[in-house]
């Protein structure tokens, strides 16, 4: 039984990482990547401040990213995937928006 279903799972993870590449795939792919990249640049941030930082790219990364898997997820009709991306560019869009409000106030 467990090897079967392991079959299964080699079966259907094979035949997703194998199969044709479209446009739709790339941009998916493109917004997976600008998402993730946000990760490593508040990583990199830290380290260099010696403290737990979160630097603007990270918000432009993060809106970036999930406006991009929101079309993704809005072509792909997937209410799940759209639920959290359009959640999650509300949040980085009221984030960019404290952001440049404290630098306006601060004169910085």
């Amino acid at each position: 039984m467990v090897a079967d279903i392991m079959h299964g799972l080699s079966a259907y993870f094979w035949s997703l990482f194998t199969g044709p590449v479209d446009l739709v795939l790339l941009v998916g792919l493109v917004g997976q990547g600008l998402f993730t990249a946000r990760f490593l640049v508040q990583w990199v941030a830290s380290e260099r401040a010696g403290r737990s930082v979160i630097p603007l790219s990270f918000w432009f990364l993060s809106l970036g990213g999930s406006a991009v898997l929101l079309g993704y997820a809005l072509y792909r009709r997937d209410p799940v995937f759209i639920l959290g991306q359009s959640l999650g560019t509300v949040i980085y869009l009221r984030n960019l928006a404290l952001v440049f409000r404290e630098r306006r106030n601060t004169g910085a």
